[in-house]
């Protein structure tokens, strides 16, 4: 679901002209009141309270500005501007810049498995966006410029809210900063006036908000009641799979072979890295 909204986002904006900040704070608006009010039915008065205290609404704000806003901004751009599969998989260059934040956090080299990954990541990148012609882009330069800054976004994404998630239901963190991310792109809605849309645009814009942001979230998180995350982590590489796959037999996607080798090298880093953890995670169960 999340990989088709891609590919309906593309679709989207090569209908009605948009710009990607109309479409990101209708989807956040959307799929962000609906899992703040599911999250009502979860929570517990007493954690209401905690979570609306100064401190809480402070970090809660600091992560939808610089955490959940830019990830969700720059993918769309990067649709906007090249295509689905290109920026989902380019998404995925997440862990990469997780592992050079840690590295220069804890001032600390790599270990070899991150090494090895952060090559492939490099090696396959250059693959997709060049499709093994090193002479040019196989995608526009902005949409090269977004996919990797929604890489940067996602790296983001992931190491902010830990505070927050440790503290308060994970629901109810997601579905407030999406709607504080939303009301922050209220100025584009205004600005744009009245859209009039077809029957097919707004049931892209449904398919978007509900199956490919709620729905799907929720379906990844009651995964993990049954997953290991690092299983789950890996199961995520369909994301990129389903765009790429629905490009190519629906809308006129052309992928070499050296295009795809680039998939394969990006969608593997996310593979030794869960393997990775499985594997430390074997060792100390067995200390």
């Amino acid at each position: 679901m999340w990989g088709l909204s891609g590919n309906f986002a593309q679709l989207f904006f090569e209908r009605t002209g948009l710009e990607a900040t109309w479409l990101v704070s209708v989807r956040m608006l959307i799929a962000g009141i609906l899992l703040t009010l599911i999250a009502a039915f979860r929570v517990s008065r007493k954690q209401w309270h905690r979570y609306l205290q100064a401190s809480n609404l402070l970090r809660l704000v600091i992560f939808a500005l610089f955490g959940m806003v830019p990830s969700q901004l720059t993918y769309f751009l990067a649709i906007q501007h090249g295509n689905a599969s290109s920026a989902t998989i380019l998404q995925f260059l997440g862990p990469l810049f997780i592992i050079i934040y840690l590295a220069l956090k804890n001032w600390k080299l790599p270990r070899r498995i991150d090494v090895i990954s952060i090559v492939m990541a490099l090696v396959g990148t250059v693959l997709v966006v060049t499709q093994g012609n090193l002479a040019k882009l196989a995608i526009a330069p902005l949409g090269l410029f977004w996919g990797i800054m929604a890489g940067v976004s996602q790296a983001l994404y992931t190491l902010l809210p830990r505070k927050l998630l440790q503290e308060f239901d994970v629901v109810l963190v997601t579905g407030s900063s999406m709607v504080i991310g939303g009301l922050v792109f209220t100025p584009a809605l205004v600005q744009e006036g009245s859209v009039h849309l077809d029957g097919l645009e707004i049931g892209y814009i449904a398919f978007i908000a509900l199956m490919g942001t709620l729905i799907a979230y929720l379906f990844y998180l009651n995964s993990l009641n049954y997953l290991a995350p690092e299983t789950t982590g890996m199961l995520s590489c369909f994301e990129p799979l389903t765009a790429t796959l629905v490009a190519v037999f629906f809308m006129g996607l052309q992928l070499q072979l050296w295009g795809a080798l680039g998939i394969i090298m990006v969608l593997s880093t996310v593979f030794l890295q869960g393997l990775s953890t499985k594997k430390q995670n074997s060792l100390q169960d067995r200390c």
